[in-house]
């Protein structure tokens, strides 16, 4: 593999020799700054090797470096081992962003190369400024991959479905005519937008054209009088086995709702065409592409998209849907803990076979549509890699011995489910369990807070946090992110982070109706990794003089494997809040469980 990736960086930079580019950028995105990616966008894992789904690189003719935060650094520097490639610890002291790197790399009069199609127009503004002060320039429209990559994957367009209203809550014409207000709000007369989950939001569609995120390709452009779906294939038979993509009866549905669909391809021209007027867009969502598309007499109001915080606060409907989903999750996922406790050790099962068997019961819920993302199945070691992901031919094998971490998740038309479990499968250290206990009162103390309406992601961390900050641990990731209907798992604005990265925009103020998880944990390198994970629905409280409390609804119905706490480092809140959550996870799966089952989940769950 190292002397793949050193050829492959080779034919790089004789393309870049022919094209007047003196350093190139290949950033983790599609032309949609999707967060997961189809393997038509893996170009930085085709130069790489590096298979993390974060990470940018930059190559000059000189050297090459990987940027990527704190989930996999493990990671990193093992697949990169061997090659060129240096790698650069986002957040870490002494570490350049990458705009200070191409500072220090660029010399004068020399030129930036990327694809503009998947660059952020915010990041190309800051790399167009520093290219401005070396009297160099940006060279936006080269996708060099287009040459070198000779076995690319294909774009592929999927089939496309119509999201149910008893599912969503909301017709796509109310949804419509609110970004219409939002956009008389701002004075708007367009609105352009790009962002997948944003779209299939908006219009109540779903596809399957990213990876665990059941999304279209497409583009949106919103008037007052017209909305415009520029999702079209040439020849509407994306599919590898050739089925029509947009079917009569998916047309008419667009029709009712004032929608019109135009070819995929021609959105560029369109916005070319756009003149003389005031185009609301997002530019921490939009492409260079697009900005550098846009006629010189637009006038842009860069706002987030209105559809972000809308898909964020979750409807009635959504709620009570989610409540259905996290329960036939949990009841899919607390049969998973079961088999595992009492077949590890007796029967064959390795990281990718109990992963497997996990899906298989997944798939036994009526309305489950597919995982929410590749599962983490971690033994040992491996959990301390944030993401790892096990490989057919590389994975360990499960002994009744240590730990195994599961990060997991479905989508299933009632919501999307994402929870992490660290299983303890036999003997393990005393330094094991004190990690385990704390990453458990962490999470415990931040999923029974109460606060004022105000208060943002940001004001919260630190009650997760500090649990671990007071014996001198850290994590390494944010404590939690929001998560999508059925939409992304990683959804924004709401989250929990203890510090803002610079370009950070996920730290909306928490509204009823917010989704977001609550995930500590600890990994300590070649040793062992535990997270622990729920997701947390917010709700009302009470309102009195001092204003709207605020507090969080466990979504979230499996039992913590009580069996890696050390009961001694439990405080008595601490009990109390297990034994209450303990008690409604059984309530709520007694019903599906019978038998030996049965008695084992009562003892699963048992008071402390």
């Amino acid at each position: 593999m190292t002397a793949m990736i050193e050829e492959r960086l080779c034919n790089l930079r004789k393309s870049m020799q022919r094209t007047a580019i003196n350093c190139y950028l290949i950033p983790t995105s599609d032309y949609h700054d999707s967060e997961y990616v189809s393997s038509f966008f893996m170009v930085r894992k085709y130069f790489s090797g590096f298979t993390g789904s974060a990470g940018t690189l930059v190559v000059t003719e000189e050297e090459a470096a990987l940027f990527t935060d704190g989930r996999y650094f493990i990671q990193a520097a093992k697949e990169l081992a061997g090659t060129e490639i240096k790698l650069m610890k986002m957040g870490e002291a002494g570490v350049p962003t990458i705009p200070q790197y191409l500072e220090r790399v660029l010399k004068e009069e020399e030129n930036l190369g990327f694809d503009g199609r998947v660059v952020k127009a915010d990041d190309a503004d800051v790399y167009e400024e520093i290219l401005s002060k070396k009297h160099g320039k940006i060279i936006w429209d080269k996708d060099l991959a287009k040459e070198i990559w000779q076995d690319r994957p294909a774009l592929i367009h999927h089939p496309v479905s119509v999201l149910e209203e008893c599912y969503s809550g909301e017709s796509a014409l109310s949804k419509i005519g609110r970004v219409r207000d939002k956009m008389k709000e701002e004075g708007a007369d367009v609105h352009i937008l790009t962002s997948l989950d944003d779209i299939a939001w908006l219009l109540n569609v779903r596809g399957n054209d990213v990876e665990s995120c059941p999304v279209v390709l497409s583009y949106v452009v919103v008037t007052m009088g017209q909305v415009l779906l520029f999702a079209k294939e040439v020849s509407d038979k994306g599919h590898e086995g050739g089925e029509e993509i947009w079917t009569e009866e998916l047309c008419r549905y667009l029709e009712e709702n004032g929608v019109t669909l135009c070819f995929y391809e021609d959105f560029y021209d369109y916005i070319a065409q756009i003149h003389e007027k005031k185009v609301l867009l997002c530019k921490g969502r939009a492409s260079c592409r697009l900005m550098k598309g846009l006629s010189g007499d637009v006038t842009v109001i860069d706002r987030p998209n209105p559809t972000t915080l809308m898909k964020a606060v979750k409807n009635q409907t959504e709620m009570e849907n989610l409540r259905k989903s996290h329960l036939w999750d949990g009841v899919a996922v607390t049969h998973f803990m079961y088999w595992l406790k009492k077949n590890v050790g007796r029967i064959p099962m390795t990281e990718v076979s109990a992963a497997a068997y996990l899906e298989e019961l997944r798939k036994k819920v009526a309305h489950f549509v597919e995982p929410s993302f590749a599962t983490i199945c971690a033994y040992g070691a491996n959990a301390a890699l944030a993401h790892y992901s096990a490989k057919e031919e590389a994975c360990e094998k499960i002994r009744p011995e240590g730990m195994l971490l599961v990060d997991s998740g479905g989508h299933y038309l009632e919501g999307s489910t994402d929870i992490t479990r660290t299983f303890v499968l036999g003997e393990v250290t005393k330094e094991i369990k004190e990690h385990f206990t704390l990453v458990l009162r962490a999470l415990l103390n931040l999923k029974n807070s109460k606060f004022l309406h105000g208060c943002r992601g940001i004001n919260l961390d630190v009650l997760a946090r500090q649990v671990l900050w007071e014996r001198g641990l850290d994590y390494k990731h944010g404590t939690g992110h929001g998560v999508g209907y059925l939409l992304s798992v990683h959804e924004g604005p709401n989250s929990f982070r203890w510090k803002l990265l610079p370009d950070y925009q996920d730290n909306a103020v928490l509204e009823e109706g917010m989704v977001t998880t609550d995930e500590p944990g600890i990994y300590i390198e070649g040793s062992h990794g535990i997270r622990l994970e729920n997701e947390l629905l917010c709700r009302k409280g009470e309102a009195n003089e001092y204003g709207q409390f605020l507090y969080f609804e466990d979504l979230t119905c499996v039992p913590f494997d009580i069996d890696g706490v050390e009961l001694s480092l439990l405080t008595e809140t601490d009990r109390v809040r297990l034994n209450a959550y303990h008690k409604e996870v059984f309530e709520k799966l007694e019903p599906y469980f019978e038998g030996e089952e049965l008695d084992w989940l009562k003892e699963v769950t048992r008071e402390i």
